[in-house]
């Protein structure tokens, strides 16, 4: 079976700690929001935390 093809998006690996993932499970279920859209509004909170940080400092 052929990968689907990602035209926005770039496949990656990492891991979780185990006790996130039945919280990080339970909240995309109980949101209906895919974990991958839920990773990159995590990932973009990160970035503006340590850019402000950077700008202040």
């Amino acid at each position: 079976m052929a990968e689907a093809l990602l035209v926005n998006r770039t496949r990656f690996t990492s891991s979780l700690k185990n006790e996130l993932i039945a919280q990080f499970d339970e909240l995309s279920r109980k949101t209906r929001i895919p974990k991958s859209r839920l990773l990159d509004e995590a990932v973009e909170d990160l970035l503006n935390k340590y850019r402000e940080k950077s700008e202040q400092g």
